[in-house]
C-alpha cells in the first residue's frame, strides 16, 4: 500500500484537478450555446415506441390467403349445385374447364414469382375443382352408374391426377399428400360396390394398407393412413376368426391374417419407426394359426391351441439375425398370448381352491365331495403346465433382467397351480388328491427355501402358504386326512425352518406355520377324546411350554415363534373362558410359562406378563368362590410387596417407582375396582367400599405427588378418577334426561370452540404435563 502524500504535494495535485474541471466545464458551456442558436434546433423530446406487431408478415399473407381459397371454393360448391342448372351442356363444359384449368396453370406462374403460399392457396382450389368435376360428370353424363363403382373409379384418377400435378410442380405440398388421401378409397369402395363379403373387404384394406406402406418409405404421411387401414383388416380377420362355426370357414380369416402378420413384420423390419406392427402381427398370426382348430375343440383345449400357436415367437428372442425391433415385438406378442392363454386356464382353478370352504359347514362330516360338471379335465393343467415351460425357458435366456425378473415367479406361479389343480380336475380319489397336492405344496415350500432369485422365492413361498391353507382346509373332511395331511404339512414348515441357508423371513413364516399346525393337531386331538371344550385348553398349552424350553436354541426365528406362540396362549385362555375353574388353571399355568421364559435375561419383561396372569388367576378363583371383599385377599399381598419396593428403592437408586411399587398397589387398587364396577352391574353396590376406595386413591395419588413417583402418581389418580366417574355416572344420567336435548350439543359446541382459541395453549400444556410424568420416578 502507497504512504499518503506530504500535505504539501497534495494540495498542489487537488489544485491541478480543479483547474481542469473549469477548462472542461468552460467548453461544453460554448458547445451549447452554439447549438441552441442553429436555425432548426434538434427536438430534446424521447421518440415514443411503436406498438409491437401482433402478428408477422407471413402469418397474416396465410390468412389472407386461406380465406380466399376458401371462398373460392365455397362459390365453386355454390356455382356447381346451385347455377348448374341454368346453362347448357357447352356452357357447363367450358365453364368449368376453362375454371379448373386457370386453378391448376396458375400455381406455376406464381411458383416462378417466388409466390409460394399464394400458389398453394390457387392449387388448393384447382384440386377441389377437380373433385367437382367428376361429380358433374356423374350427375350429367353418367347418372345411371352406380355410385359406389363410379366413386371408387373417380377416386383412383384423382389419386393419379393429383399424383402427376404433385411431381410435376415440385414446390407444391398439398397435391402429393391429397393424392394419398384420394388412394385410400378405390380399393374399399370397388369391395363395397361388388356386395363383397367381410374377408374381401378386409383383402381390399390390406391391399390399400400395403400400397401405403410402400409408399410411406417416401413420403412419411402415408404411415397414418397404412396404420389405420391395416387395423381395420386385422379386426376383420379376428372377428371371422371367432365366428367361424368350422376349421372351413376359419381359412380365409386365416389367410387374411396371416397376410397382415407378414405385413406388419416387413414394415417393422424396414422401418425401426414402425415397431408397432411387430407385435400386432405376431398376435394376428397366432390367431390365424389357432383360428382353424378352435371351431373343432372344446373351449378348454382351444386355449392350449391359442398357447401352442403362440410359443414359436417366444423363439424370436434367440434370433440374432432379426432387427431389434421386431425381434422384441414379436416375443412380447408371443407373451401377451401365452399370458392371456394361461389365465384363461388359471380361471378354471379358482373354483377348485374356493369349493374346499363347503367343508367349514360340517368338519370331519367324511362327506363324499361333488365334482363340479363343469370342471374341465386335463386340459387346464396341461396348458399350465405348458406355459409354465415356457416362462421359464424365456427367464433363462431372455438378455433383458426386467423380462427374467417376471418370467421367472410366473413360471413358479403356473407350474404349481397346474400341479395342484390337476388331481381335483382329473377326478382322482380324495386320497390321491390329499397326496398330489401335499407333495406339490411341500415342493413349493422347498422351493422357496432353495431358489436363487428373491422373487421366485418369493412366488413359491406364497404358493406354498396358499397350497397349504386349501389343503389344511380341505383335509377337516376326515379325522384321519386331517391328523396326516396336518402333520406332514407341520413337519415340513418346522424344517423349513431349521434351514439356515434360507432367507430369513421365508424361515419366519416356516416357523409360525410351525406353531400353527402343532397347536391344530393339539386341538384336533383334544377333540377326539371328546373332553370338554374348556379341557382343550390344556394340551394347546404345550405348544408355548415347548417354544419356551427351546429359546435361544431357535435361533433367527425366535421372535416369530414366539409371537406365534402367545397366539397360542391366548387361544388356550379363550377355550378355557367357559368355565372360571378351568380358566384360573389355564392363567396360573400360563404365568408359569412367562416365569420359565423370563429366568432367561432377554426375556425379563416377560415377568410383568407372569404377574399379571397369576393376578387373573387368583381374581377369577376369588370370583368363583364368591368372595365379595377381595381387600382380605389382596391387602396381605400389597403389604409386604410395598415394604420390599421401598427397602429396594433405598439400596438401589435407579429402580423405577414402577418395579418398586407398581404390583403391590395394582395387586389391590385394581381388584377394588373390578368389584365396584361389578357391584353396580350386580346390583349390589354400596356407598363404603367406593368412599374407602376413594380415599385410598386419593391417599395413594398426594404420595405419589409429594415424592414424584410416577407409579402412585397414575395409578392412584387413574382408580380415583375411574371411581368418581362410576359414583356421579348415575347423576349425569339423571341430569342429561332433564335438561332439554339442545343443551349436549350446545354444551358440545362451547367445548369445541374454547378448545380451538386456546389448541396451542393446549398442546404446550399437554407436553408439559407429558414431560413432568417423565421426570418422575
Amino acid at each position: 500500500m502507497n504512504s499518503p502524500l506530504p500535505p504539501a504535494e497534495e494540495l498542489a495535485l487537488i489544485d491541478r484537478e480543479l483547474a481542469q474541471l473549469d477548462v472542461r466545464r468552460l467548453y461544453l458551456l460554448g458547445r451549447r450555446d452554439w447549438l441552441l442558436r442553429l436555425p432548426t434546433p434538434p427536438a430534446r423530446t424521447p421518440a415514443m415506441p411503436a406498438h409491437p406487431k401482433e402478428t408477422s408478415a407471413p402469418s397474416a399473407q396465410n390468412v389472407l390467403l386461406t380465406l380466399g381459397a376458401v371462398l373460392l371454393a365455397v362459390a365453386a360448391l355454390a356455382f356447381t349445385l346451385l347455377s348448374w342448372g341454368s346453362l347448357g351442356i357447352a356452357g357447363r363444359s367450358a365453364v368449368l374447364a376453362a375454371v379448373t384449368a386457370a386453378a391448376l396453370a396458375a400455381p406455376a406462374v406464381l411458383l416462378r414469382r417466388g409466390l409460394g403460399s399464394t400458389a398453394e392457396s390457387v392449387a388448393a382450389v384447382g384440386l377441389l375443382l377437380t373433385v367437382l368435376d367428376a361429380y358433374a360428370l356423374y350427375a350429367v353424363g353418367l347418372p345411371g352408374t352406380d355410385g359406389t363403382a363410379y366413386a371408387a373409379g373417380a377416386a383412383a384418377v384423382l389419386a393419379a391426377v393429383w399424383a402427376g400435378y404433385g411431381l410435376a410442380l415440385r414446390g407444391l405440398r398439398i397435391p402429393l399428400p391429397a393424392a394419398v388421401l384420394a388412394a385410400q378409397f378405390p380399393l374399399p369402395l370397388a369391395a363395397l360396390a361388388a356386395q363383397a363379403g367381410p374377408s374381401e373387404l378386409g383383402w381390399a384394406l390390406l391391399a390399400t394398407a400395403a400400397l401405403d406402406a410402400a409408399l410411406a418409405l417416401r413420403a412419411r404421411a402415408a404411415a397414418v393412413p397404412a396404420a389405420v387401414l391395416g387395423a381395420g383388416a386385422l379386426l376383420i380377420g379376428a372377428a371371422g376368426s371367432w365366428s367361424a362355426a368350422s376349421a372351413g370357414e376359419a381359412l380365409a380369416p386365416s389367410g387374411l391374417l396371416l397376410a397382415a402378420a407378414a405385413l406388419g413384420t416387413a414394415a417393422a423390419w424396414r422401418e425401426p419407426r414402425a415397431w408397432p406392427a411387430a407385435p400386432a402381427g405376431g398376435l394376428a398370426a397366432v390367431v390365424a394359426l389357432a383360428g382353424p382348430a378352435r371351431p373343432e375343440l372344446a373351449p378348454d383345449w382351444a386355449v392350449l391351441a391359442y398357447l401352442l400357436a403362440a410359443l414359436p415367437l417366444l423363439a424370436a428372442v434367440r434370433v440374432r439375425a432379426l432387427p431389434g425391433p421386431v425381434r422384441r415385438g414379436l416375443a412380447g406378442a408371443g407373451a401377451v398370448a401365452a399370458g392371456l392363454a394361461a389365465l384363461a386356464a388359471a380361471s378354471a382353478v379358482a373354483p377348485v381352491l374356493l369349493a374346499r370352504a363347503g367343508v367349514l359347514a360340517e368338519v370331519w362330516a367324511a362327506t363324499d365331495p361333488a365334482r363340479d360338471p363343469f370342471w374341465p379335465g386335463a386340459a387346464v393343467p396341461v396348458t399350465l403346465l405348458v406355459a409354465a415351460g415356457a416362462a421359464g425357458w424365456l427367464s433363462r435366456v431372455s438378455a433383458r433382467p426386467e423380462a427374467a425378473t417376471v418370467a421367472a415367479p410366473a413360471a413358479v406361479v403356473l407350474a404349481w397351480a397346474g400341479l395342484f389343480a390337476a388331481p381335483e380336475l382329473l377326478g382322482l380319489p380324495v386320497a390321491a388328491v390329499f397326496a398330489v397336492q401335499t407333495a406339490v405344496t411341500g415342493a413349493a415350500g422347498v422351493l422357496a427355501l432353495r431358489a436363487p432369485g428373491r422373487a421366485a422365492a418369493i412366488a413359491a413361498a406364497g404358493c406354498a402358504l396358499l397350497g397349504a391353507g386349501n389343503v389344511s382346509l380341505g383335509a377337516l373332511d376326515g379325522r384321519g386326512s386331517t391328523f396326516a395331511v396336518w402333520g406332514l404339512l407341520g413337519a415340513g414348515c418346522a424344517a423349513g425352518a431349521a434351514y439356515a441357508a434360507a432367507a430369513r423371513p421365508v424361515r419366519a413364516g416356516a416357523a409360525v406355520c410351525a406353531v400353527g399346525y402343532a397347536t391344530g393337531l393339539l386341538v384336533a386331538a383334544a377333540a377326539v377324546t371328546d373332553l370338554a371344550v374348556v379341557w382343550w385348553a390344556l394340551p394347546v398349552l404345550a405348544v408355548p411350554a415347548a417354544v419356551a424350553a427351546l429359546g435361544p436354541r431357535l435361533g433367527a426365528v425366535r421372535v416369530p415363534a414366539e409371537i406365534a406362540a402367545g397366539a397360542a396362549g391366548a387361544l388356550a385362555v379363550a377355550l378355557s373362558a367357559g368355565r372360571a375353574g378351568t380358566l384360573a388353571l389355564v392363567l396360573a399355568l400360563a404365568g408359569v410359562i412367562c416365569s420359565g421364559a423370563a429366568v432367561r435375561a432377554d426375556r425379563r419383561v416377560l415377568g410383568w406378563a407372569a404377574g399379571a396372569l397369576f393376578a387373573a388367576a387368583t381374581w377369577v378363583r376369588l370370583a368363583e368362590a364368591g368372595v365379595t371383599a377381595p381387600e382380605a385377599y389382596t391387602l396381605p399381598v400389597t403389604v409386604p410387596a410395598l415394604v420390599l419396593g421401598f427397602l429396594r428403592r433405598r439400596g438401589d437408586l435407579a429402580a423405577s417407582s414402577w418395579a418398586a411399587y407398581g404390583p403391590g398397589l395394582a395387586a389391590t387398587l385394581l381388584p377394588s375396582l373390578l368389584a365396584v364396577l361389578a357391584g353396580s352391574q350386580a346390583g349390589t353396590a354400596s356407598w363404603l367400599r367406593p368412599l374407602l376406595l376413594g380415599l385410598a386413591a386419593l391417599a395413594v395419588t398426594l404420595v405419589g405427588a409429594q415424592r414424584r413417583l410416577q407409579a402412585p402418581l397414575l395409578l392412584g389418580g387413574g382408580t380415583l378418577a375411574a371411581v368418581a366417574l362410576h359414583e356421579l355416572a348415575p347423576y349425569v344420567v339423571q341430569l342429561a334426561g332433564a335438561l332439554p336435548r339442545w343443551v349436549a350439543p350446545a354444551l358440545a359446541g362451547l367445548l369445541l370452540l374454547a378448545v380451538g382459541a386456546t389448541y396451542e395453549k393446549r398442546l404446550r400444556d399437554a407436553r408439559r404435563l407429558r414431560d413432568a410424568i417423565g421426570r418422575l420416578g
